[in-house]
Order: C-alpha cells, then sequence, then structure tokens
C-alpha cells in the first residue's frame, strides 16, 4: 500500500508541476509577477530563494544579484526549473541588468528546514507562496534565521490566514486545498512565526494575491534579522 501511495504520490506531483505555471499564468499577469517584480527589486548579494518551483522568479533577479543559489526538493519542479535557469543564462550576458540572472547561479534540492549553505552566509533570502507550504513552520523559520547575515534581508510573499468570515471559510477548505496545492495551508500565521522566530517584519505589510478571496490573504515585503 505504501509503495502505490509513494506512486500516486509521485504521479501527482509531475501533473502538479505541469500545471502549475498554466494555472497561475492569468494570477501573474494580473498583478502577481508586478508583485515580484517590485519584491526581488531590493535583493542583493549572495541570494538564495527557497521553494523556487518552476523558477517564477528567476527573470525578475536584479542585476545586484551576485550569486544566485535556487532550492527546490521536488524532482518535477526542480527539472522545469532547471530547463528555466538554462534558458536564462543563455540569454544573459556578463554584468546583466534587470530580467536576467547571474552567471553564478545553482540549482539544489535543499528544503526549507535544512538549506545546504553555512551559517550567516546569506544576504538576500526570498520566499513567495513557500512558507504556507512548508511541514513544520517553525523549524523553516529558524533555518532562514541560521543562514540569514546580520545586515540581510527576507523578501517575503506568503499566503496567510485571513479574518473574520475569511478564516472561518479557510478553515472550512483548508483540508482539501492542502490535497490540491500539495500542502499549502491557508490559515498559517507566518508573521508570527516570523517574528517569534527573530525577524522584525515592521517592513512587511498586508496584502491580497490577485483575485482575493478565500485564497487571498497574504504578506508582501521585506523582513530583517534581529
Amino acid at each position: 500500500m505504501a509503495a502505490i501511495t509513494a506512486r500516486i504520490g509521485h504521479a501527482y506531483d509531475r501533473v502538479f508541476a505541469a500545471a502549475y505555471d498554466p494555472i497561475l499564468a492569468s494570477v501573474e499577469r494580473a498583478g502577481l509577477g508586478e508583485a515580484r517584480a517590485l519584491l526581488l527589486a531590493g535583493a542583493r548579494g549572495r541570494t538564495l530563494e527557497i521553494g523556487a518551483g518552476t523558477g517564477a522568479n528567476v527573470r525578475h533577479m536584479p542585476s545586484t544579484v551576485t550569486e544566485l543559489i535556487l532550492t527546490e526538493p521536488a524532482p518535477a519542479m526542480r527539472e522545469r526549473l532547471e530547463r528555466r535557469v538554462s534558458d536564462a543564462l543563455g540569454s544573459s550576458s556578463p554584468g546583466g541588468s534587470t530580467g536576467q540572472i547571474p552567471v553564478a547561479v545553482r540549482v539544489l534540492s535543499g528544503t526549507a528546514t535544512g538549506l545546504p549553505v553555512e551559517d550567516a552566509s546569506i544576504d538576500t533570502l526570498v520566499s513567495t507562496l513557500v512558507l504556507c507550504s512548508v511541514p513544520d513552520l517553525d523549524a523553516a523559520v529558524q533555518e532562514l534565521r541560521r543562514v540569514i547575515t546580520p545586515d540581510g534581508v527576507l523578501l517575503v510573499m506568503e499566503h496567510v490566514a485571513g479574518h473574520g468570515r475569511t478564516r472561518r471559510a479557510q478553515r472550512i477548505i483548508d483540508p482539501v486545498w492542502r490535497v490540491v496545492a500539495r500542502g499549502c495551508r491557508l490559515v498559517r500565521e507566518t508573521r508570527d512565526a516570523l517574528e517569534q522566530g527573530g525577524f522584525d517584519t515592521s517592513d512587511v505589510r498586508d496584502w491580497s494575491l490577485p483575485g482575493g478571496g478565500v485564497t487571498g490573504p497574504a504578506l508582501l515585503g521585506t523582513a530583517r534579522p534581529r
């Protein structure tokens, strides 16, 4: 039974990876892509993205990024990420500008709770639509705090729990949503976790993903280690 379940899971992972970009295409056009670009304009130095997925952020990386490390634990997603990086590198030139990526780029299989880098070695951390799906949010935040430099930044765009009727609706659909969206939890208190984990979220604002609705509540902005 376990083997059958694993095969089903792997098959769904491939379907999910193939459908991810087409599903988000209209949302990207409706404002998500613009929000990514504005957020990532603050990236600099040695930059690490957790859960890079199929690479939606790659084309928005600015020339102030000197090294780019993209981590993605899901093999099917990572395959697509590697292809996107290869395509982007093929169209980039040394010293690039916004819309290109640095030559020094690596795609790794690390998870949010086990990043393959040294303590205090990352100038910019990027987390977009990832912390909602990590199994252990507190452990992930601790790992982010471990690897960031004292004057580094954490750029976040994350699903979070809403308020009032929205939160009640999220709780109702959350069990099904977790399965459909591969672990995404709509009722995460991500700001609290970041604050308790050693980050200042003064420059992180409440936001709504394009399209709004029950899955819309989000955070957007720059957190800094305390």
